[in-house]
């Protein structure tokens, strides 16, 4: 299958965050506000695909505290039963060339860097030379205007997003998912003000996370020019529907 642009159509990524084996999602990325959904990730990988996602998102987030990928197994299940019928992007943990080689050697068609890119924006420079630049996106985690990564854990280090962004961009980084912190795991909207200062930068393709609920929302960030955005609990909760929200 083909690599679509993200730049040329708005996408839909319906999210599975991983943690100890189950289906969860976390408020504002905190392991102590966990909502479990299910124990058999592949099983929802597939009923994302068959309501008709072209994309999914998956995030190992023991992987991403950990600082190295934990749940390869069940992320080589999940690309294996739907790889053939949507992209599969993959985070957390990320932060060698080797685990990225391996994570795109199971057919993934993404692998999403935070902490190290925003650590060493040369890194991520390397990946986009080594893999290309649709093999290759960086997670932009924001906390009060600032980029962090370190799994969100209270106290790790940033910088301001707008600088990370343009550093990364200059390396030649295209695509970049942003994540409202303080809204993750919620359905209180998008924080629109976050993707519009990021947008007017005109340095690569946005793709928004967190707070999303409604097809207003998704209007909203479509509007602005995000070239997709990312769902989870409102999927989970059933906010949103997919076979609903596709076809628009």
């Amino acid at each position: 299958m083909k690599l679509m642009s993200l730049a040329s159509e708005f996408e839909i990524l319906p999210a599975i965050d991983l943690r100890g084996g189950r289906v969860v999602r976390l408020e504002q990325g905190d392991f102590a506000r966990e909502t479990s959904f299910s124990s058999d990730p592949v099983s929802v990988a597939v009923a994302f695909a068959d309501a008709g996602a072209r994309w999914l998102h998956v995030v190992d987030l023991d992987g991403a505290r950990a600082g190295t990928p934990v749940h390869d197994a069940v992320i080589r299940r999940i690309v294996a039963s739907v790889g053939d019928r949507l992209h599969v992007e993959i985070a957390g943990g990320l932060r060698t060339i080797d685990a990225i080689a391996s994570v795109l050697a199971t057919g993934a068609s993404r692998a999403i860097v935070g902490t190290r890119a925003l650590q060493d924006p040369t890194f991520a420079g390397l990946l986009v030379r080594r893999f290309g630049g649709d093999a290759v996106a960086v997670a932009l985690d924001v906390r009060a205007g600032s980029a962090v990564g370190d799994a969100w854990q209270p106290g790790a280090p940033g910088r301001a997003v707008e600088d990370a962004l343009a550093s990364l961009a200059d390396v030649g980084v295209a695509t970049f998912e942003v994540t409202a912190i303080e809204r993750d795991g919620s359905t209180g909207g998008p924080d629109l003000a976050l993707y519009e200062r990021l947008l007017a930068l005109d340095r690569g393709a946005i793709i928004a996370s967190a707070g999303i609920a409604t097809t207003a929302d998704l209007d909203a960030v479509r509007s602005l020019g995000c070239a997709g955005a990312i769902i989870g609990r409102a999927l989970y909760d059933g906010r949103l529907d997919l076979t609903e929200i596709l076809p628009a």
